[in-house]
């Protein structure tokens, strides 16, 4: 992988672990966004784990396992397209940028390593 792939990939893992570790963590603002978009507060730690193994995922891509690194990928662009869904669903504009650049981080790295 190059450079610019490491750091995209590298960024992607911090960013899903951080808010992995909020979800299952019920951060204030965690439960606040998602009482906001309609997200019941029972889903934050499938959530939370859905999001930190898509960050594990991508650790394993960068350890050679490109496979799962696909999967992974695929994974958070899925769970991502369903976040910017749900913002849209239940009308809130003000914050989708968040999940939406969530999305261009997992996109990017599914397409770094679709291309290797």
């Amino acid at each position: 992988m190059h450079t610019v792939g490491v750091v995209v990939t590298v960024t992607a893992i911090i960013a899903n672990a951080v808010i992995a570790v909020a979800d299952l963590a019920g951060a204030r603002f965690v439960l606040a966004n998602a009482a906001e978009v309609g997200v019941p507060r029972s889903w934050l730690p499938l959530l939370g784990t859905l999001k930190a193994a898509g960050a594990a995922g991508l650790v394993l891509a960068l350890l050679g396992a490109s496979l799962i690194g696909v999967a992974a990928a695929t994974g958070l662009v899925l769970f991502f397209i369903g976040a910017l869904a749900a913002h849209v669903r239940a009308g809130v504009y003000r914050n989708i940028a968040i999940p939406g650049a969530f999305l261009a981080l997992a996109a990017a790295c599914l397409g770094i390593l679709l291309t290797q």
